[in-house]
């Protein structure tokens, strides 16, 4: 064998170590990456769910019931208005206390409306609550400045798929509850990572009997609108 074959065996020989380290690198990196895309994904996606269920909740505060649709959150987020009860003064403050129930006593049908009144008039040493109406938006996630309304209908990193809600009123134990969920599933919300390990999750998902992605709320069980990652 000449020096020149030998070298070329030399090289291809080298080449094929360096393509056996590079799939072997990968086969073991690959999953890894997946898992920690898939919870990046998740903690936008749990967020996101959160606020629908926020959203939720005020709006059957207000309605008595749960809505089916991102688009009557967002109406009711922009236009909406909500009961806030506002407590003026302290029970511990005893010398307040004494002084409202004094007023009390000396005006007997007074209100706690005509108590906000002299409230706001100057007299702070007094102790009581009123509830009053509040924009929803002035209202709700106002610590989040990163809170946009209008991404809340689409599941992130899917491309603009939809958000899947539901809600219905449902007979629990004679008594009618209004019930609502929101899901958005892996294949949408994993959409662009490796294919076959999102089918992987999902079939293990399914012999667990579990949701193939992201849920909150429930409209088969009652779960006290809880999420499937709590």
């Amino acid at each position: 064998m000449n020096k020149t074959v030998k070298i070329l065996i030399e090289c291809v020989l080298l080449v094929a170590i360096v393509g056996l380290v590079y799939v072997f690198y990968s086969s073991i990196m690959e999953p890894i990456n997946f898992n920690k895309e898939k919870a990046r994904r998740e903690t936008v996606a749990i967020q996101r769910l959160k606020d629908i269920r926020t959203l939720q909740v005020a709006y059957k505060s207000v309605n008595g019931k749960f809505t089916s649709t991102v688009d009557s959150l967002k109406n009711f987020y922009e236009n909406g208005e909500m009961a806030v009860v506002m407590q003026i003064g302290s029970a511990d403050d005893s010398l307040a206390m004494a002084h409202t129930d004094a007023i009390k006593k000396a005006r007997r049908k007074i209100t706690n409306e005509e108590l906000y009144k002299l409230y706001l008039a100057g007299d702070k040493n007094l102790v009581f609550s009123i509830e009053h109406k509040l924009a929803v938006k002035d209202t709700l996630f106002n610590d989040r400045p990163d809170f946009c309304i209008d991404s809340l209908k689409y599941i992130p990193f899917s491309g603009g798929t939809p958000v899947t809600m539901e809600a219905i009123t449902k007979q629990v134990s004679g008594v009618q509850v209004p019930l609502f969920e929101a899901k958005m599933a892996y294949r949408d919300l994993l959409k662009g990572l490796d294919n076959q390990l999102r089918i992987n999750l999902d079939a293990e998902r399914r012999d667990q009997n579990r949701y193939e992605g992201l849920q909150v709320g429930s409209i088969t069980a009652p779960n006290n609108n809880a999420g499937n990652w709590e």
